[in-house]
């Protein structure tokens, strides 16, 4: 029986059962769940659900924060609700909010739709990563052989995590978009094909194909996933019932890449070296000044989800220029301030020991990259020590922008298990030493700094 099993049930019915639900997914540590009727989800009552550590209510979407097992939990959910993608009671988000549509409404929306495109293939980047920073490693201080079997292995399973990026966009965002999602999968899968792949000499119909290298980008097939979407509505609009199962493919595909190959292809991967060179130039040129705003903000952006919504940037970078210089910190220094941030509460505590002990294990766990817990557990009741939180993250942000920091691995959870995200593709440690000195600037400076916030804070309410 799942551990989860329990919670998902009582999910499933504060949420109004599964036929109020029209996706479910899951990212790091959040099981987010959209729904059709706001009006039937009972949100205080989702506040209360076992092992669940808080609820993030955002539009048409909840989000029950479980942790790092939150796979188990989906699963769980899944199995319990027995709900499926795609099923024929699935309806659009009914809008019954007079809420105004300003920026932050649309943003929102923004963050909701590209999390579950691109949350799913963080792991395989991750593994990725860290598999070439361990090899590289390996070679460079232990005298493994660059020819070796070893190192090849490795370097495959580096390269699966990237090379095939345009199949894994192409499933996730084909899903996302209520196709079926192997059609998204095979249109990716078709740019990285030898016979298409960096080809030159190709035509279709007498029409020129540009030689383009496919393998590791995200533009392309997500500018032919799109295409092929309006192309799969308006065939099941002019297909007979009875041969969609056969026709429609077809006729999707048939259309669908050669106008990916003559102009969506070349069109993504022209924009796609334009974002890289403005995310370097804005790295290299405002480092200074960026680094240190967006770590300051970064638990914010968490906290209402917007920080999704910069995932295409990472993912881009890391898969094309191969470090990240603009957003690839920001997560690693604000994790590592809430976790002192809350260590600073715990060890200010002095007659509740339990309480101690559990905002402790937050503060712990928030250092290993998972500040859920910590946020909403500790420092949210507490608004003023989230001031030392933010001076510890713009000290660190300092540091960093001053130092030139970068990441090469993209996703998961940063924190002090992870600095092997700063190796470098030659397997130096110069980032990882960096990485060090802007995690101790951090954490030294969020915890001091809260510790002071909490002291006067204690002063000034005895002398009242």
């Amino acid at each position: 029986m799942g551990k989860y099993r329990e919670m998902s049930r009582l999910a499933l019915e504060y949420l109004g059962e599964v036929e109020n639900i029209n996706h479910v997914t899951h990212c790091a540590t959040r099981l987010r769940i959209d729904v059709i009727r706001k009006s039937l989800v009972n949100v205080e009552a989702l506040k209360k659900l076992p092992q669940c550590a808080g609820i993030v209510d955002k539009q048409n979407q909840i989000q029950i924060i479980i942790g790092p097992n939150v796979n188990d939990a989906y699963n769980d959910f899944i199995d319990v609700s027995a709900w499926k993608e795609g099923g024929d009671s699935r309806a659009e988000f009914i809008e019954e909010s007079n809420d105004p549509r300003n920026a932050s409404y649309y943003l929102n929306k923004f963050g909701n739709f590209v999390s579950p495109i691109f949350m799913p293939v963080v792991p395989a980047m991750i593994v990725g990563g860290m598999i070439l920073a361990i090899r590289n490693l390996l070679m460079n201080y232990f005298g493994l052989d660059i020819n070796s079997g070893t190192a090849n292995v490795l370097l495959a399973i580096f390269q699966a995590g990237f090379t095939f990026l345009p199949i894994y966009i192409g499933y996730t965002l084909a899903s996302q978009l209520k196709m079926q999602p192997i059609m998204g999968a095979f249109l990716g899968a078709v740019l990285l094909t030898e016979r298409i792949d960096d080809v030159a000499g190709l035509n279709f119909l007498g029409i020129n194909i540009p030689q383009i290298s496919y393998d590791s980008t995200i533009l392309p097939v997500i500018l032919g996933v799109f295409f092929m979407y309006y192309v799969d509505k308006l065939l099941k609009k002019i297909i007979p019932e009875f041969l969609t199962y056969f026709v429609k493919p077809l006729l999707t595909m048939a259309i669908a890449v050669p106008v990916l190959l003559i102009i969506l292809g070349p069109l993504g991967t022209y924009l796609s070296g334009a974002i890289g060179i403005f995310c370097i130039w804005l790295g290299d040129t405002l480092g200074f000044i960026s680094q240190p705003i967006l770590a300051a903000v970064y638990p914010y952006m968490v906290m209402l989800g917007i920080d999704k919504a910069l995932s295409p940037i990472s993912v881009h970078l890391i898969a094309t220029v191969g470090y990240n210089s603009v957003t690839g910190t920001m997560g690693f220094i604000s994790n590592l301030c809430i976790g002192a941030s809350a260590l600073a509460v715990a060890t200010s505590i002095k007659d509740n020991k339990a309480q101690k002990g559990m905002i402790g294990s937050f503060g712990i766990t928030a250092l290993c990259g998972v500040t859920e817990p910590a946020f909403y557990g500790c420092l949210i009741s507490r608004p003023k020590v989230l001031i030392g939180t933010a001076m510890g993250a713009i000290s660190g942000g300092l540091v960093a922008g001053i130092m030139g920091l970068r990441s090469f691995v993209e996703g998961g959870c940063p924190g002090l298990l992870t600095f092997l995200f700063f190796v470098d593709k030659d397997g130096s440690l110069q980032y990882v030493f960096t990485a060090a000195i802007v995690a101790m600037v951090s954490i030294l400076v969020s915890f001091f700094a809260c510790r002071v916030i909490l002291s006067i804070d204690a002063k000034n309410r005895v002398s009242r």
